[in-house]
């Protein structure tokens, strides 16, 4: 794994390439392909923005363009949550996503973490490939979800107009 003196990731392979530097990342592409989702539909571009700036991201590009994108939550000590991964539909079916799990898995800064976590409907059987499993203790975790969240309100109705008495 090649790093640079910022602590950058790149790794490079069959004409693609993975790198942790956030300045390479093309938030129009991650938007666009984020806002459609299942996991995150319609979330604002300045949600996503604040997400990405706060988190550790591996983008995946051929050619200079991006095709694939991740992001780790994490402390960088005891916990890591995988979220937002993606390879756009023309670059799938080449091993990209398992080449970015291998990347992710490691990235220095994510060794020897008690815990890893993730959601997802229908990707088990990459991730299990890196060692995620049905939760252990599921009776011991909780969540708040809110599937609404990047929805816009409901207006409220326009009362009928009349005469003022």
């Amino acid at each position: 794994m090649a790093s640079d003196k910022d602590g950058v990731i790149e790794e490079h392979r069959d004409g693609y390439m993975i790198s942790t530097d956030a300045a390479k990342l093309d938030l129009d592409v991650i938007h666009e392909f984020l806002s459609r989702a299942y996991w995150c539909e319609g979330i604002p571009r300045q949600t996503l923005e604040r997400g990405i700036r706060n988190s550790l991201c591996f983008g995946v590009y051929a050619e200079g363009r991006q095709v694939g994108f991740a992001r780790i939550i994490s402390d960088r000590a005891t916990f890591a949550y995988l979220a937002d991964v993606f390879i756009l539909e023309t670059h799938r079916g080449r091993g990209l996503s398992k080449w970015m799990m291998q990347v992710i898995m490691a990235h220095p800064d994510l060794q020897g973490l008690r815990r890893w976590s993730l959601g997802t409907k229908d990707a088990h059987g990459l991730y299990s490939q890196y060692g995620f499993a049905p939760p252990k203790f599921p009776d011991r975790l909780m969540e708040i979800y809110d599937p609404e969240i990047y929805k816009p309100a409901p207006s409220a109705p326009m009362e009928p107009k009349g005469e003022e008495v």
